[in-house]
């Protein structure tokens, strides 16, 4: 026999949700722990709790928080997820996903500005270290033209391409053209691999080749191709390729 209508609501109404959290005690409020005690005696899920704001019916911001925490095994692995991924977690909608991606965003440029590029460049290091934060979490392939003055000194950095997965798709016309118009003496470029390898793929190498000939035949200078990958990097200069191709070009000229 199918219950009644009003005894369904009436199970429904006996249902025990956990409290929301503004109805926890004061103390144990994410927001308000943060202004009494300070950010740091938080935990993380307490601080995405902040993020996301309000829970649903039977779970709260934290427990959302959580959830997060317990799919993605932690923060710096949440740096590079889609929006989509994260709508499938139960709870979070636009607004939410964006105020999480902007906090991570943050964190990223905030660790970048420690290893802010001053004065010349000296070597492939100085420019992968302040990449790294930037790039090495990213889920897709991104590609940056960093322009030079005649002192080696980074007067800009450029977004040139956001690509797929597997590869970016870099017009090596549309780089000259920035370079030109930046009025840059020389240049050097990097991207990333989602897959956390810094081997250079034959694309790498040809794309790396054809710009060093390119760059050459307009008088911009091309010191370096970077990849950055899962904590490490790999330069086309320190490996001599540079050079070569250089060598390569004068030799077809």
């Amino acid at each position: 026999m199918v219950p009644e209508w009003s005894e369904l609501q009436m199970k429904k109404s006996k249902t025990k949700y956990p409290l929301p959290i503004r109805e926890w005690s004061e103390d144990d409020r994410p927001r308000e722990k943060l202004l009494k005690y300070g950010e740091h005696t938080l935990s993380n899920a307490e601080l995405l709790a902040i993020l996301i704001r309000t829970g649903t019916p039977g779970r709260s911001a934290v427990d959302i928080g959580r959830e997060l925490l317990h799919k993605y095994k932690s923060l710096r692995n949440m740096s590079g997820i889609d929006i989509a991924e994260f709508k499938e977690i139960s709870g979070l909608k636009n607004a939410k996903i964006a105020q999480i991606k902007a906090a991570i965003e943050l964190g990223r440029r905030m660790l970048s500005e420690e290893k802010v590029l001053k004065g010349s460049i000296k070597k492939s290091a100085d420019v992968a270290n302040y990449l790294m934060p930037l790039m090495r979490d990213l889920k897709k392939e991104r590609f940056l033209l960093l322009l030079l003055d005649r002192r080696n000194t980074v007067t800009d950095v450029i977004n040139v391409d956001y690509g797929t997965v597997d590869r970016a798709n870099p017009y090596i016309r549309e780089i000259l053209q920035k370079t030109i118009k930046g009025n840059a003496a020389s240049i050097i470029v990097a991207h990333n691999h989602p897959s956390g390898s810094v081997k250079p793929s034959n694309d790498d190498k040809a794309f790396t080749k054809s710009l060093m000939m390119a760059s050459r035949a307009t008088g911009i200078s091309f010191f370096d191709h970077i990849i950055i990958g899962d904590n490490c990097y790999f330069s086309f200069a320190d490996e001599g390729l540079i050079k070569e191709y250089e060598t390569l070009a004068i030799k077809e000229l």
